[in-house]
């Protein structure tokens, strides 16, 4: 994918100019690419079309937190997306509107409100990119930093509100059946014991100061 350099670059220059935290950063953008790789390699035997469409896979991962509304004006960090895409890759005009329709339609909050849009050819696509970026949540640290960036401030109430977004929220995922993949499935058990063990982890830590 020779437009890759070019997508970090220009995730890495939006995330300086919006002054996006490490928690929906450039890290976490490259995390969600990893995922969705690896959840696409896994579906491509059911999903040849998925061969054809990592362009808009890997896009959409890199892309999906530059237009969040915590940190911008949503239109205004889609319109700098599709401007980018559109001028600066080598995807096709009806590729920029599948990838600005999966990163809008993606978040958690957005799903639960309205459920899932229909993509047709590219739905499998869409899934891979909002599973990659569930599977990537599981990060305690990130629920923390996020936090306290955003709210108070303070550690121990941050810690406090990654632990209720842990229960109320993250190890409820297959409850609700927000996985569709077989990869997401087995791999969201294996984060959730991680990170019952970091909970676990820093409890201790923070019992041991003073």
């Amino acid at each position: 994918m020779r437009i890759l350099p070019k997508l970090v670059n220009f995730a890495l220059f939006t995330v300086k100019k919006y002054q996006i935290d490490e928690s929906h950063g450039l890290s976490h953008a490259i995390n969600v690419l990893h995922h969705s790789h690896n959840i696409l390699e896994s579906e491509i035997g059911n999903y040849p079309q998925l061969d054809e469409q990592r362009n808009i896979v890997y896009t959409s991962a890199l892309m999906h937190d530059l237009c969040d509304k915590k940190y911008m004006s949503e239109n205004e960090g889609s319109n700098n997306i599709i401007e980018f895409l559109s001028k600066n890759t080598t995807l096709a005009d009806y590729e920029v509107d599948i990838v600005h329709k999966i990163i809008t339609t993606m978040s958690y909050s957005k799903v639960k409100n309205t459920g899932y849009p229909d993509l047709g050819i590219y739905q499998m696509a869409y899934h891979i990119v909002r599973e990659a970026d569930l599977l990537s949540a599981y990060d305690v640290e990130r629920s923390i930093i996020y936090k306290m960036n955003h709210e108070s401030g303070d550690f121990n109430a941050s810690f406090q509100d990654a632990l209720t977004l842990f229960d109320n929220r993250m190890f409820k995922h297959n409850e609700d059946k927000l996985f569709v993949t077989k990869y997401s499935k087995h791999m969201s058990r294996i984060l959730e014991k991680e990170a019952c063990l970091r909970i676990k982890q820093w409890k201790i830590i923070l019992e041991g100061t003073t």
